[in-house]
């Protein structure tokens, strides 16, 4: 069967018509998108937002310093915060596939629970119930249980992923299941699903912003002060220069993550050189 039938019988292909109308409509939405963006520029410009004295606060070295600041304590919380949700993740991971029915129980109402949480109320909880002099506390802990129980599904939908032949082989041996999970599903499963893992990591640096709410001096917070105090109120500039620095510090985290997941997945020899081929029987 060629390609042309296969296309048919999987969907209708457009006639002329459609194709028409299809162009049409793509175009009225890029119209429309243009239009929405050119409003914007527009209204922001009408602000003042766009002048060049707006960004002569950032000239000064406290403002510069304040900056940094808030890399450093968004760093400091996302660092503590992203260790206890993996460490989480693993422990509720393990009480969802245990055998017994208690623990089972009592890590699925867990997972979710904090998954259905949802994470803005949960820090501001934390701020207000707990931890009222220690936003950092608030934060991270906050930012462990929501992302430590998305980790545990990660987790866990990695394991049972696997074929199940490779955990019956390992019980035929004499294996416990303790060393079942830890020797053989548990570093596949990572290995499977570390972009997911990295991928949810990356979140967790983007809702440290989220400290903004209890007044925790991390990046966004930064912004928030130098363009309050600052004249004219610069919130398009402290835009240009906070943005840029959160995805900077993603790209990062992503970068990193690749290169472990690549190395993870290198072959080696004996002295840790790269093989070609599998060595001889």
């Amino acid at each position: 069967m060629s390609d042309t039938r296969t296309a048919t019988v999987l969907y209708d292909a457009p006639g002329p018509r459609s194709r028409a109308r299809n162009l049409l409509l793509g175009a009225l939405g890029a119209l429309g998108v243009a239009g929405l963006l050119g409003y914007a520029v527009g209204a922001l410009a009408d602000a003042g937002q766009f002048d060049a004295a707006l960004w002569a606060p950032f000239q000064y070295q406290a403002i510069q310093q304040r900056i940094l600041d808030g890399v450093v304590a968004t760093l400091q919380a996302f660092g503590l915060a992203a260790v206890l949700s993996v460490v989480l993740g693993v422990l509720l991971a393990a009480g969802r596939l245990s055998d017994h029915r208690p623990v089972r129980a009592v890590a699925t109402a867990v997972v979710q629970f904090f998954r259905a949480m949802p994470l803005l109320i949960m820090i501001f909880a934390l701020y207000r119930s707990v931890f009222t002099a220690e936003p950092f506390w608030a934060l991270v802990l906050g930012l462990a249980l929501y992302n430590g129980a998305v980790q545990a599904e990660i987790i866990r939908s990695g394991i049972d992923a696997l074929p199940r032949g490779q955990a019956e082989a390992a019980f035929a041996l004499g294996l416990r299941k303790t060393q079942v999970m830890l020797t053989i599903l548990a570093p596949q499963a990572v290995r499977a699903m570390l972009p997911a893992i990295i991928g949810q990591l990356v979140v967790t640096l983007k809702d440290t912003s989220l400290g903004f709410v209890i007044t925790y001096p991390e990046l966004l917070y930064a912004g928030k002060l130098i363009a309050s105090n600052s004249d004219g109120y610069p919130y398009v500039p402290v835009v240009l220069v906070i943005g840029p620095l959160y995805i900077g510090l993603c790209l990062v985290l992503t970068a990193l993550a690749r290169w472990i997941e690549s190395t993870g997945r290198r072959p080696t020899g004996r002295r840790g050189a790269r093989r070609s081929a599998p060595a001889p029987a």
